[in-house]
């Protein structure tokens, strides 16, 4: 067990949490393997918001890491505190975690990231690595070429690489598809002294308000910072369909102003009293169900494998998949054993989790629903490598 696939070229594309964790449980083991990312080094990005790590998911992952005792001491367990609010911003329930509450502890992508990366071995990641295609299979072997020139091949790719995935292209033709629902990220710096009115309204986890056709989501990060996520019913281009451009902040809430003008000022300081620009989210999703035909040198993982309405299970199952693999693999004797045993659990669970959830993002404007965190599934489409 384990070694029988340490000759193996195992080539993993996207250091996103999914990718990052399967490569350091696959290290743990002593099976040698590579990440290539497109980014140009690991601080070229903000990595986005906040995460809820699950215990029954995203935490299994971490221990099969061997990392869970490193996230629990970075994580914000006052983060679990949710807030369910109308248009008024009245609290409609208030969710106060315990003391002792460790079922989903909050924790920001960019420390989580961080946390993987420095689990790895020296030189595990290749930065620069934008990947350009992966060739049909000779024999077993898969050569990836990326957009910098260089080449690589593998017996196994792991497509880690997010919403608009390459690798996926390989086994799959299918695209994500936009649901109709749109968010706007809006950030805020130092709560406590920039922006108290909002601190005090949100508290120190997340607050929800929709009055069903739009809606806000507030999400406290580390460092005293603030994400909001303007939720709405639009066409895809409504930015520009409104005669504006991603650019004009100015121009964007003041249409933004117009369309919340029924709610009250206080929660319209969530539109108009953000730090900086805008940034455009729409929120896609792969059909359900979504399969392909197996290829042993192919594995997918997390949004490649199973993009679904930002509801709070993005990440989590990401990392878990992840682990799936990696444990597969270091317990299958050939590379194709090991993608039909992971294959044969994480497309069920996939494909029953994406029809739960398949009119998922409209449910995210519905007066009084209770929403996960949502910069969990889609901030990873940024992910791609």
């Amino acid at each position: 067990m384990g070694m029988a696939l340490a000759d193996k070229r195992i080539s993993i594309v996207g250091a996103g949490p999914g990718g990052l964790t399967c490569a350091r449980i696959l290290q743990r083991h002593g099976i040698p393997v590579t990440v290539y990312d497109r980014e140009a080094d690991a601080e070229s990005r903000n990595q986005g918001g906040s995460l809820d790590l699950h215990d029954d998911d995203g935490q299994i992952a971490l221990r099969e890491a061997g990392l869970l005792e490193e996230f629990l001491a970075l994580a914000r367990f006052e983060g679990q505190e949710m807030r369910q609010m109308d248009s008024a911003g009245r609290i409609l329930a208030h969710h106060i975690p315990a003391a002792d509450e460790a079922a989903a502890p909050e924790i920001d992508r960019g420390q989580l990231r961080e946390l993987l990366l420095d689990s790895l071995e020296p030189g595990t990641v290749r930065w620069g690595h934008r990947l350009e295609s992966v060739s049909a299979p000779e024999g077993d072997v898969r050569t990836l070429t990326f957009t910098n020139g260089s080449r690589t091949e593998a017996d196994l790719v792991v497509g880690a690489d997010g919403a608009s995935s390459r690798v996926r292209s390989a086994v799959s033709s299918a695209t994500p598809e936009y649901t109709g629902v749109s968010f706007l990220e809006a950030w805020f710096d130092d709560m406590e002294t920039a922006h108290p009115e909002l601190a005090a309204l949100v508290g120190k986890g997340s607050a929800h308000a929709a009055d069903g056709v739009r809606g806000l989501f507030a999400q406290r990060n580390s460092g005293n910072h603030m994400r909001v996520y303007i939720m709405q019913k639009v066409q895809a281009d409504w930015i520009g369909a409104n005669g504006l451009s991603g650019a004009d902040a100015p121009g964007i809430r003041t249409h933004l102003l117009r369309e919340f003008a029924a709610w009250s000022p206080e929660m319209l300081r969530m539109i108009a009293d953000n730090d900086g620009a805008y940034v455009d989210r729409p929120l896609m999703a792969l059909p359900v169900p979504h399969t392909w035909e197996h290829s042993p040198s192919i594995a997918l993982l997390g949004d490649a494998a199973h993009l679904m309405p930002p509801l709070g299970v993005g990440v989590n199952l990401a990392m878990l998949d992840a682990s799936e693999l990696a444990r597969a693999i270091v317990q299958a004797g050939t590379v194709d054993d090991a993608v039909r045993s992971y294959e044969s659990t994480m497309i069920p669970r996939s494909t029953e989790i994406a029809q739960m959830l398949e009119h998922g993002a409209e449910q995210l404007l519905a007066a009084g629903a209770q929403l996960g965190d949502p910069d969990e599934a889609q901030v990873a489409a940024a992910d791609a490598a």
